[in-house]
């Protein structure tokens, strides 16, 4: 019961009574014509892209897994993985690579869906599928491809069943999917019922952005997958808005811009010299489109470019993250709150956990998300083990339970960041291990010079056992006799533990929904309240 009491207690009056308003009988869909079609003024631009999902008509690949959509019951068999299905019902191939080539596929899936999916019942009528299906849809038709009859009206349902089920009871994500749906839906369509579709997605993304996209650009669930998908969204909104310039205001363009600006800067200070995201909270690749692609249609788009930082150390101050970039080494460092207080579901438990890559390559890694069900294995990619911290007593220091839930959660505390001559010092403590009977508080200091780096940690209080976690990237081996890394490419970092008895063990790395690769970790057991490990370059 303490789990359920230290979740819900942080949890906003509106997120209750949305959750209240979910056992209560909602009214069927709205069937009838559709509102008119809306002339469109403008031009469309080419959005993001993602690798195609549809093998054939009637195969998909999905999160690493292939399947088929043989009858009518495979849009919601309850043997599939609940993730999968919704990825059927998205439609985002209509919009990935090389999609002219499947339009044919495309219009049939689509007239399928229509007739094989009763309205308002199934998970395609989920408002966070619904409103990546309407997405997807309208983005198809603007690109030059006919919707037919059916399809146009039943995008109308689908607009009208989903502005009564706005997804109040979760906020973050979600809910500005919904609003960017309903703004797409009221764009496309013309007349007073397509107005009060896009004024109410308006309303809601004008309040919705300024608080979930912090001051630093960071996205405040602070998972750099997610902060993607939100920054797509707003790229797809000034789209949208380019084609429809009388349907959308230009302050609310030009507010979006101004938010974007600072969430390109933000993905340009935690993404890895391959391009791709770092995997903090709940974050994996192929999930979100790549950080290039998504600077490629910022630039279609005509947004002014940014600029990756330089050398010395970023302080994302307010979603939590440090950038160091000195000599061989780029570091991001989590020194934040796991997420914000209402809103830990993509929360991981990886306090003062860091990632790093030498010479352009990831070495050390956080272990990534491979699933979103709830089990043994979504509880482990949660569990601070699976980052590059310390677990004390065989802990977590925040309490991930279920797929979502975080009960007591670890504060960041005593966060200091200098720079001594060429070094680069960050130090950090948390109290998430505070709740223990040992009243234990973590503190851990990053020292950066060109040719190396050191990781200190200091535990205040008593405890009985104490390990520090070095996730290594797939390409990166131990040396068969310890003390030293072999790092992709031709690098090699020798290793040294101070207070502490080090071994090898290994791990499952997840790059990808779907996927794990055997990787090797370096497991540091704490022989002393204090402990360090530094890094040489060979």
């Amino acid at each position: 019961m303490l789990h359920y009491w230290h979740t819900l207690r942080h949890l906003k009056a509106i997120q209750i009574a949305g959750r209240a308003r979910l056992f209560l009988p909602y009214a069927d869909a709205q069937e009838g014509p559709p509102p008119p079609q809306r002339n469109r003024d403008g031009e469309w631009c080419r959005p993001a892209l993602r690798p195609p999902s549809m093998e054939g008509p009637d195969s998909f690949r999905f999160l690493n897994r292939t399947g088929r959509l043989d009858g009518a019951a495979d849009w919601n068999d309850a043997r599939a993985d609940r993730l999968w299905l919704y990825n059927l019902h998205y439609f985002d191939d209509l919009n990935a690579e090389a999609s002219a080539a499947r339009a044919a596929w495309h219009g049939a899936l689509i007239s399928r869906w229509v007739r094989e999916n009763e309205a308002g019942a199934g998970v395609g009528w989920e408002p966070y599928p619904l409103s990546l299906r309407i997405v997807n849809w309208i983005k198809w038709a603007l690109a030059g491809n006919d919707l037919s009859p059916d399809a146009v009206r039943s995008l109308a349902v689908q607009a009208r069943f989903l502005r009564n089920r706005l997804e109040w009871h979760l906020l973050g994500n979600h809910l500005l999917a919904n609003a960017k749906a309903l703004i797409f839906a009221g764009a496309f369509f013309a007349g007073e019922e397509a107005d009060s579709w896009r004024d109410a997605g308006l309303r809601i993304l004008a309040q919705q952005h300024r608080e979930q996209v912090l001051a630093d650009g960071g996205h405040f669930e602070l998972s750099p997958m997610y902060h993607s998908l939100v920054q797509e969204d707003l790229l797809d909104l000034v789209n949208l808005a380019r084609g429809y310039p009388e349907a959308i205001p230009e302050r609310a363009v030009d507010s979006w811009i101004s938010t974007l600006q600072r969430m390109r800067g933000w993905l340009f200070s935690t993404i890895h010299p391959d391009g791709e995201i770092s995997f903090f909270n709940d974050a994996a690749q192929g999930i979100a489109a790549s950080p290039p692609e998504l600077e490629a249609y910022a630039a279609r788009l005509g947004l002014k470019p940014g600029a990756t930082p330089g050398d010395g150390i970023t302080h994302l101050a307010e979603s939590g993250y440090v950038r160091i970039q000195q000599g061989d080494f780029l570091a991001f460092l989590d020194v934040g709150k796991i997420g914000p207080d209402y809103l830990p579901g993509h929360a991981h438990a990886d306090t003062l956990s860091f990632e790093l890559s030498h010479r352009g390559q990831r070495v050390i890694v956080n272990t990534g998300t491979s699933l979103y069900e709830a089990g043994p294995e979504r509880l482990t990619e949660r569990s601070t083990a699976a980052h590059n911290t310390v677990v004390v007593d065989e802990e977590n220091s925040s309490e991930v339970w279920k797929s979502f839930r975080v009960a007591r959660r670890a504060e960041p505390v005593d966060l200091s960041i200098e720079q001594k001559g060429d070094e680069l010092c960050v130090t950090c403590g948390h109290d998430g291990y505070r709740r223990l009977p040992g009243d234990v508080t973590h503190y851990r200091t990053w020292r950066f010079r060109p040719d190396g780096f050191s990781i200190e940690d200091r535990l205040e209080g008593r405890f009985s056992s104490a390990a520090s976690y070095f996730h290594l990237h797939p390409e990166a081996e131990l040396s068969a006799g310890g003390s030293r890394i072999d790092c992709p490419g031709e690098g090699q970092l020798l290793y040294r533990v101070e207070n502490g008895s080090p071994q090898p063990m290994n791990y499952a790395y997840h790059p990808q929904f779907g996927l794990s690769v055997a990787a090797q970790c370096l497991k540091v057991e704490m022989t002393a309240p204090r402990c360090a490990v530094s890094f040489e370059t060979a």
